[in-house]
């Protein structure tokens, strides 16, 4: 599967070095910073994140920088999952449900079995996905890291990105 990068590059570009950022967000919205790398009890990575974020949006509390639903680990948990965006997007907006009602409606989706080895797959695609060389460069310089070639997969950048963002918005201004 493939991934964008312009959404991240967009969002990469108005963080670093705080230009564009909104500091008097007064926190009315919110960095998930539910990583792409944690599972929920039914074992499917990023769903977490998926379900903050849209949850947030429904709300209209995600912050501007992130989109609710977007191709990417997005879509891509969700086609594994047999489900369409627009689908999710409807129950989440209509239910606002907390992340262990999110599992039990996708579960019923699925007719209350996961497809083990299509998670097994996405797990693996998520975990062992690398962004472009530019990307990686970007996020590590931005949060001041060498780009010695120790941080390469896309969870972890993901990560670091999260919490500067975070950081630049919330704690240091």
């Amino acid at each position: 599967m493939v991934l964008r990068h312009d959404v991240w590059i967009e969002r990469s570009v108005r963080f670093r070095g705080g230009a564009n950022l909104n500091l008097t967000n007064d926190m009315s919205s919110y960095i998930p910073l539910i990583s792409s790398g944690v599972a929920g009890p039914l074992g499917v990575l990023h769903l977490p994140r998926l379900w903050q974020k849209a949850s947030l949006a429904a709300v209209g509390k995600l912050h501007s920088d992130y989109p609710a639903l977007a191709p990417g680990y997005d879509t891509m948990v969700l086609g594994a999952l047999g489900i369409s965006p627009e689908a999710f997007g409807a129950y989440i907006n209509s239910t606002k449900p907390t992340y262990p009602q999110c599992e039990a409606w996708v579960l019923e989706q699925c007719g209350g079995k996961l497809d083990t080895a299509a998670i097994e797959q996405l797990n693996s695609d998520i975990r062992g996905y690398h962004h472009k060389d530019e990307t990686r460069a970007a996020i590590l310089s931005a949060n001041g890291i060498p780009d010695e070639g120790k941080i390469l997969d896309a969870v972890n950048l993901n990560n670091l990105d999260d919490w500067y963002g975070f950081h630049q918005e919330v704690i240091g201004g």
